[in-house]
């Protein structure tokens, strides 16, 4: 790429990178002002669901900090180490969200079983009271909204990371309600159904770990190398068929980085061609693929004579 290419992409990465920053900020404020509020309830009102929730949103507000360093490190242009730019980075957080929220699901699991197992061996567990269960549904309503938001920016801003951490966001409102369920059931059916307060959030949890395995999954797939899923790899194949001149392709290699892909190629062209022509054309290719799927994709085209 020119000159001028390289900084209207790097003027996008900054541009990008701030969207990512504002967004994520919001999440942090909200996180934090969560987990203070959640811990002193819990602990004041006798709730340890709450205070179990309470951790799952201090791991939330971690994620957040993850997401601002990392974004901060993949947003930084190509030097001499990183030719390819530092887009795994991006790739790297999105692993480590989805590590920490399998960890919170399997805690919260831990922790309502072992409460489960105390009551029915007749402990009697504590009783909450409606400071918390309004703690849990302010949650709730809180998380939920977040999640929304978070989403709908990740998706704009085609960044993995950030809705990573809005799934964070929703496992944390499901979390909640988990606990509001509890809490409401431990409150108004008397001391032998306190039992729902940790039947429920252990049962949640599983959704939690769920949902940290499918971010997990892809996140890992793409530090590995997989290819493109194959309709995307059928796409790009159809495109460069499509351009005029390109008489064949084969050989051809995708990938991610970040949230950049990056495609080799083999492509046949006229033997009888001048150069300036077939660099017009492998040109047009990557002019496309560009237009379909961002200008800071990597693309390496190989020329052939039929």
């Amino acid at each position: 790429m020119e000159k001028g290419g390289d900084r209207a992409l790097y003027l996008y990465m900054g541009t990008r990178e701030k969207e990512i920053y504002r967004v994520t900020i919001v999440g942090t404020i909200v996180n934090a002002v969560l987990v203070a509020i959640k811990f002193v309830a819990g602990i004041m009102e006798r709730s340890s669901a709450l205070v179990a929730d309470a951790v799952h949103s201090l791991t939330d507000f971690i994620t957040d900090i993850i997401v601002l360093v990392f974004v901060h490190i993949s947003g930084k242009p190509n030097d001499e180490q990183h030719r390819y730019g530092h887009g795994k980075f991006e790739t790297l957080a999105t692993t480590i969200i989805g590590v920490l929220l399998s960890a919170a699901g399997i805690g919260l699991l831990i922790n309502g079983g072992e409460q489960v197992w105390k009551s029915l061996n007749g402990e009697a567990l504590p009783e909450p009271t409606w400071i918390a269960l309004a703690v849990a549904f302010v949650s709730v309503i809180a998380k939920e909204i977040l999640y929304r938001y978070t989403v709908r920016e990740g998706k704009r801003l085609n960044s993995d990371a950030v809705i990573a951490n809005g799934w964070h966001h929703r496992s944390d409102a499901i979390s909640s309600i988990s606990t509001m369920v509890g809490i409401g059931g431990a409150m108004f059916l008397g001391e032998k159904w306190r039992i729902f307060d940790p039947l429920a959030a252990a049962v949640v949890s599983i959704f939690i770990i769920k949902a940290g395995y499918d971010i997990i999954k892809p996140a890992i797939n793409e530090l590995l190398e997989a290819s493109l899923p194959k309709e995307q790899t059928d796409e790009i194949d159809k495109l460069i068929r499509s351009i005029d001149g390109v008489r064949g392709l084969h050989n051809m290699r995708t990938r991610k980085i970040g949230n950049a892909i990056a495609v080799d190629m083999h492509v046949k062209m006229d033997g009888n061609l001048s150069l300036t022509k077939a660099h017009e054309i492998a040109t047009s290719i990557e002019q496309a693929i560009r237009k379909e799927y961002g200008e800071e994709s990597y693309i390496n085209v190989h020329m052939e004579p039929v």
